[in-house]
């Protein structure tokens, strides 16, 4: 009862193989994490220190693209 049978271990391995196996899945997404939390720690800090934000280039880009199609 307390035993697991050899399917039971198949599936194990599989779902281990599927999270950590590969060209490291899990280890990328953490890594992206952790990227943005470091970014969101320095935007804090540097809003804290009263340094002006700065620009996004999308916004920028978006603002141009609507003046070209005015004219």
């Amino acid at each position: 009862m307390g035993g697991l049978s050899p399917i039971h271990w198949l599936v194990v391995a599989l779902v281990v193989l599927v999270v950590f196996g590969g060209r490291g899945k899990l280890s990328g997404l953490m890594g992206d994490a952790g990227k943005g939390i470091r970014a969101f720690r320095d935007g804090i800090k540097d809003a804290g220190n009263g340094a002006a934000p700065a620009s996004d280039t999308p916004a920028a880009k978006v603002e141009s693209s609507k003046e070209e199609s005015k004219g």
